[in-house]
């Protein structure tokens, strides 16, 4: 594993559980750089190679595909297009590799496997606090669903579906999980210090 010149800190988890909110509050306090992965969808969209499980999402009947998949195959979706786009974002983690600031890397797809595997540096997981809270920030920003029924079948699949297995995977694999950003906040100050 490359190391960086400056300090790293990596934000997953849920969606709406307030990553980039997270990431920006961090940046604020400390200063550094917040480089949101998610982004890198727009860059590869139309490269072969990642294709096919960068637009997945889009391709589909989101009531359908809500609706007649289950949670588990919804994970499973999930890490198959995170592990498919993982070497761009592996590469774009690396661009900054000789950058001297603090960056904050964050993102859905910075799957806590992956990182062990290829992330020379810690990062903190976060869940959500309660499928309320996850079901009003969908409809504040809306993910993918324009109608609330839309919105409240994306809060269900990230609460009651990818959460569990964002816990599970950060457990295994050592790294912090939290419901609160006020919690996630002063751990990651301790962490970057």
């Amino acid at each position: 594993m490359e190391k960086h010149l400056g300090k790293r800190l990596f934000i997953t988890g849920i969606p709406t559980a307030g990553k980039s909110y997270l990431a920006e509050m961090i940046v604020k306090k400390i200063g550094g750089i917040h480089v949101d992965i998610d982004d890198i969808r727009e860059e590869i969209t139309n490269d072969l190679n990642y294709k096919k499980w960068v637009n997945f999402y889009l391709y589909q009947n989101e009531k359908i595909y809500f609706t007649t998949t289950t949670h588990d195959e919804q994970w499973r979706n999930l890490v198959r297009q995170s592990e498919s786009i993982w070497p761009a974002i592996l590469k774009k983690i690396k661009s900054y590799k000789n950058e001297i600031k603090t960056i904050i890397f964050e993102g859905v797809n910075i799957l806590p496997h992956l990182a062990k595997k290829d992330l020379p540096f810690p990062g903190i997981v976060l869940i959500g606090k309660s499928f309320e809270e996850v079901f009003e920030r969908d409809k504040k920003e809306p993910r993918w669903g324009k109608t609330e029924e839309l919105q409240k079948l994306e809060a269900e699949a990230f609460f009651y579906g990818e959460r569990p297995q964002y816990r599970g995977e950060a457990e295994r694999y050592g790294y912090l999980v939290f419901e609160n950003i006020n919690e996630a906040f002063e751990s990651a100050l301790e962490i970057l210090e």
